[in-house]
């Protein structure tokens, strides 16, 4: 059995689950974010909940610029105090168990890679879209790293920029989930305005000033998924994130991106989209299949010596 756990914005999730992808058991804690060891703290007290010995290993997802060889993380996205500090050996020193780290929005293409929605796509993007937007870019049915670990880093593609101040807005932002479900729940006075399901149904009843916000969030996702076509020129674009559970979220892309087009009529892109096979866990498989991966590799490499 493998513990598999997923550091997000809002909540840390984590699962037991067999080399097969079975989920045995899941559950999630919040996330707190303001300093390494109040991560930690939520990290140990979820390991140490679980039955050690019949661990075979912990499989991590996390936001930032992920080094896999080392497990070093760099940067750490919404964990900003992650940066240069090697996650993977931090944990595997005090558990005396093996530990592999993957960025997260990378662990989302690879569950869709491995068993999910572009597994039969040669070229495919996956967008995640939660508290900030993760991504794996995949080409010629491999994930891309790029030379410096960035590639799939969409959240900080700069979506415009302030002449005076010089000071950009960014896709991660300006996209975030997170951040549009927080809106309409202001707006429509929720007594917790991060409520998802109650700003969804809002969404659903097609009330208008929920409609509006919705629209706005879902163009200007669009926007991003039109000019990553033309950068890159995938055959599919998969997305997930809790909000792609939402059928509304891919009706409302589709209509986005056809605005986009009959409004700008010198575009000729075509994004195909759908959503992801696993939604809010892919993280959770991702994390898994690259532990599974990185273990047969080391195997591979260990008999060729």
């Amino acid at each position: 059995m493998y513990l598999v756990m997923d550091l997000g914005g809002t909540f840390v999730k984590y699962a037991l689950m067999s080399s097969g992808g079975d989920i045995v058991f899941k559950d999630k804690r919040p996330t707190r974010r303001t300093n390494l060891q109040e991560l930690e703290e939520v990290l140990y007290s979820i390991i140490d909940a679980q039955e050690r010995s019949s661990l075979q290993g912990i499989a991590i997802s996390c936001p930032g610029t992920i080094d896999v060889e080392t497990g070093m993380v760099y940067h750490g996205g919404f964990f900003p105090f992650l940066h240069e500090i090697n996650l993977a050996k931090l944990l595997a020193d005090r558990y005396d168990i093996d530990v592999s780290i993957e960025n997260d929005g990378k662990c989302a293409a690879l569950a869709e890679l491995w068993l999910g929605s572009v597994k039969h796509a040669k070229d495919s993007i996956v967008l995640v879209l939660g508290s900030g937007i993760g991504a794996g870019i995949i080409v010629e049915g491999k994930l891309q790293r790029g030379a410096s670990l960035s590639a799939g880093e969409v959240s900080y593609i700069m979506s415009k920029i302030d002449p005076v101040t010089k000071e950009a807005t960014y896709f991660g932002l300006d996209c975030s989930a997170v951040g549009m479900v927080q809106q309409i729940g202001e707006k429509k006075g929720l007594q917790d305005p991060t409520d998802g399901a109650a700003v969804f149904e809002f969404i659903n009843q097609q009330d208008p000033e929920a409609t509006e916000i919705f629209n706005n969030y879902c163009l200007n996702v669009a926007v991003q998924i039109m000019n990553l076509q033309y950068i890159l020129d995938p055959e599919l674009f998969a997305i997930g994130g809790g909000i792609s559970a939402q059928p509304v979220l891919l009706e409302r892309l589709e209509w986005a991106i056809d605005e986009l087009k009959r409004l700008n009529p010198f575009h000729k892109a075509s994004p195909k989209i759908t959503a992801c096979t696993f939604r809010n866990d892919a993280n959770l498989y991702g994390a898994l299949y690259h532990f599974l991966d990185s273990q047969d590799k080391r195997m591979h490499t260990a008999s060729q010596v």
